[in-house]
């Protein structure tokens, strides 16, 4: 015979077995931006997997915890969970279904929606978070500023804060500049700037900046009873829309500039470096300005790294060469946003002299004609029979004379007092330059370049240097 009591029990349970022994509820089905939400998971089961929630419509899960409960009916334990998951909705949504495995069987939660209404700001609000752009419309690369303030009223006291900057996707931060802290009227305004420039060309959305702020609340305990609490409150800033243009064609610079060249010297000795400072100033993308190093004919260049501070870059360049020569305009070709029209700016010529430089002349020779020559030229011609046998003779002697120099190499010992000194790392790199396609030479002019130019002190190997030096015969 069946027992009543259990029968009865048994017919209490099914409702939970039907709707898989979890149900979601929310604190608030209405909420006004900025206050949170708690979403409420009661499930129950012995087994039961909780889930991993990290986010309840496309926001963070600030906060979760959970508590459990057991109750006693007829004589049977049931375990049941309670899962809280608090999270600050931007804007109307609906939470999805969420999988609980529980007992080895996977449940799901019904869908909730939550309606999120605009924050009423007041023009004597505690808190004030207000996001400016000193610009609408720019162009890829344009340099512009964006101004976070955050407005608090005296006497507005916070527990606690946390600041959540803007998204600037598709922007460069170039420059995130000191905040500034001012009093206007009844608020203490905080200032954040952002110098930025566009990367890519469309709308470009920046997100809200949100401000989380605690402060002390009155809320009731289990037992009913007035207890002070924390409550957090976020307060977000309006959207921005950049509209970025692409540059015209033919142009990677935008912006507003200058340029200059000086150099440390115009008169040099042979194979001593002159030393070029280039500057260029102004307001744009800087950073993608290319390195001016000429190709001059006859001269030996070597480029330091472009430097930028600020709304300043430079560049040095040192230039070697044992003859004169002139150093070419270095040219600069931008869009200026000011005028919507692309500009080519350049620096004057500079002339260098080289002392001791190679000189090359041509070697004129006049030859008088009198009339005594002319009168003898008859007999000269009577006796060229016999010459031409002595000319002969003396070809076939220098040939064989040539021949017995090309094998002797009798100047080796004659100039063996000039070979290149390798203590002179200026002679040296100059000797070294034609045969920069040989790796080990390419390697010594890069170290010697270095310890000239960059002030390094990095040994080079002297055996090396002479072997190659004898490889090219060089003197």
């Amino acid at each position: 015979m069946i027992n009543l009591g259990k029968l009865i029990s048994l017919l209490l349970l099914i409702p939970y077995a039907l709707y898989g022994g979890v149900t979601a509820s929310v604190s608030t089905k209405t909420v006004t931006l900025g206050d949170a939400v708690t979403l409420h998971l009661e499930v129950s089961g012995e087994n039961v997997k909780r889930p991993t929630i990290y986010t309840l419509c496309d926001s963070d899960v600030t906060s979760s915890g959970s508590s459990t409960s057991i109750q006693i009916v007829n004589g049977e334990y049931k375990k049941s969970y309670i899962l809280n998951y608090e999270f600050t909705p931007q804007k109307s949504c609906t939470i999805k279904p969420i999988e609980i495995e529980i007992d080895g069987v996977t449940e799901l939660t019904k869908p909730i929606k939550v309606k999120v209404k605009a924050m009423d700001v007041a023009k004597d609000s505690d808190f004030v978070l207000i996001l400016q752009s000193s610009k609408k419309e720019v162009f890829v690369g344009e340099e512009f500023e964006i101004v976070l303030l955050f407005k608090q009223r005296s006497g507005a006291n916070a527990v606690d804060s946390k600041f959540v900057p803007p998204e600037l996707k598709g922007l460069w931060v170039k420059e995130e500049k000191d905040s500034q802290r001012y009093e206007q009227g009844d608020y203490t305004i905080t200032k954040l700037s952002y110098v930025v420039s566009a990367q890519r060309e469309g709308v470009q959305k920046i997100t809200p900046a949100q401000m989380k702020i605690a402060s002390r609340d009155a809320g009731k305990d289990s037992w009913g009873a007035w207890i002070p609490q924390i409550k957090w409150r976020t307060y977000f800033s309006n959207e921005l829309s950049i509209k970025v243009k692409a540059l015209p064609a033919g142009v990677d610079l935008v912006g507003d500039f200058t340029i200059s060249a000086a150099v440390d010297k115009k008169t040099i000795n042979v194979n001593e470096a002159v030393n070029v400072n280039i500057e260029v100033k102004g307001v744009g993308n800087l950073e993608d300005v290319k390195t001016f190093k000429p190709y001059i004919d006859g001269v030996n260049s070597f480029d330091e790294k472009i430097r930028i501070r600020g709304a300043k870059l430079s560049q040095k360049i040192a230039l070697v060469s044992d003859k004169d020569f002139t150093i070419p305009p270095f040219t600069l070709k931008f869009f200026n946003p000011n005028t919507s029209k692309i500009q080519t700016i350049q620096t004057k010529p500079i002339a260098i002299k080289v002392n001791g430089a190679k000189q090359s002349q041509e070697l004129t020779i006049k030859r008088e004609v009198d009339k005594d020559t002319e009168i003898n030229n008859s007999a000269d011609e009577l006796k060229s029979g016999v010459d031409t046998l002595w000319i002969m003779l003396a070809f076939v002697g220098g040939v064989v004379l040539g021949v017995f120099v090309m094998l002797l190499r009798p100047w080796k010992i004659l100039n063996k007092e000039k070979q290149v000194s390798i203590k002179d790392p200026k002679v040296l790199i100059m000797k070294l330059f034609p045969y920069k396609d040989d790796t080990r030479v390419q390697k010594i002019v890069d170290i010697l370049e270095k310890n000239i130019y960059s002030g390094e002190k990095i040994e080079v190997e002297k055996k090396e240097i002479k072997e190659i030096l004898k490889k090219y015969d060089i003197r």
